[in-house]
């Protein structure tokens, strides 16, 4: 059901970012709710994890505007809202090792962020705030003093976790934030994430491969391929009425808990050569969906019209 005085946190416009003449992504545009958890789904190489960070600013953008709180943060920017962006927007990374200084304790890879954004802190009341940071996230307050190697993989992306939420964010992107963790402790690090969010009101824009996850943890599903994105909807409207190919092919990867069911599956291929009419009739941003519950595509006329049935 959809809410139409929801504010827009973040507002993504056509957003193009290129490497040297390859372009990685191509006119992405959408827009997340606040308190809201926005899937960015897609294979490797779709250019999820570039569209989070081009957000982020850890890449340029060659085009398009990133808009948070309505104020325009990509390219160049003065140092006040450089400074709240970096207070109010933190990420969760994949690898919960490679992320982490191996070099440096706990205790400053938490607090380092508040070194730059808050230097009228003393030393005590950073250790007091690093402290709370891992109670928060289920470690206890003397692991401050050790190395990252010393710890598991769910505990080194708690500890990520921590980091981020140490400077009170009112948004989090998370990359992929379980798919380097064993299966066993894949839930713990999502409920903890679902936690958070209900206690400190957090809007997320998660990224992620598998489907299966982001049915329970998203409210919105943006399926990105080649740099465009090319479905929207809500969740289980997505689950429920897949419109493009693409987006079919990656649901019927899902495995089944049912193994009858699962040896029964056919696996659909997606073959872009499905839109080979895209030169004549090229595609559009069009909403098929209802009034009350909006399924964006990108389709020609033809597919329009196909997809109408489904």
């Amino acid at each position: 059901m959809i809410d139409r005085n929801r504010e827009i946190l973040l507002d993504v416009k056509d957003l193009q970012v290129s490497f040297g003449k390859f372009k990685a992504v191509k006119g992405v545009s959408f827009q997340i709710y606040r308190g809201e958890t926005f899937g960015l789904v897609g294979e490797s190489g779709s250019g999820k994890t570039t569209v989070g960070r081009a957000i982020m600013r850890i890449i340029p953008t060659s085009g398009g505007d990133v808009i948070y709180k309505g104020d325009k943060i990509n390219g160049k920017i003065d140092r006040k809202l450089d400074q709240k962006v970096i207070r109010e927007i933190q990420m969760i990374f994949q690898d919960p090792q490679a992320s982490l200084n191996e070099r440096a304790k706990v205790d400053y890879i938490v607090s380092e962020g508040l070194l730059t954004t808050r230097k009228d802190l003393n030393a005590e009341q950073r250790r007091q705030m690093v402290a709370d940071a891992l109670l928060e996230v289920g470690l206890l307050p003397e692991f401050a003093g050790r190395f990252p190697h010393e710890f598991s993989g769910g505990q080194r992306q708690r500890i990520g976790i921590a980091r981020a939420l140490i400077m009170e964010p009112e948004f989090i992107i998370a990359d992929e934030p379980i798919s380097a963790l064993d299966v066993s402790i894949r839930a713990q690090v999502l409920n903890l994430l679902a936690t958070l969010q209900k206690e400190r009101g957090l809007t997320y824009l998660f990224i992620a491969h598998d489907l299966s996850v982001m049915r329970h943890i998203t409210d919105r599903i943006a399926v990105i391929h080649r740099g465009e994105i090319v479905e929207l909807a809500e969740t289980e409207e997505l689950f429920r009425r897949p419109l493009h190919p693409y987006t079919q092919a990656l649901l019927s990867a899902v495995p089944l808990a049912d193994p009858i069911a699962e040896r029964a599956k056919v696996l659909k291929i997606y073959d872009p050569a499905c839109h080979s009419d895209y030169d004549t009739n090229p595609p559009r941003w069009v909403n098929l969906g209802s009034e009350d519950c909006e399924h964006y595509v990108l389709a020609n006329d033809r597919e329009i019209e196909l997809y109408k049935n489904i």
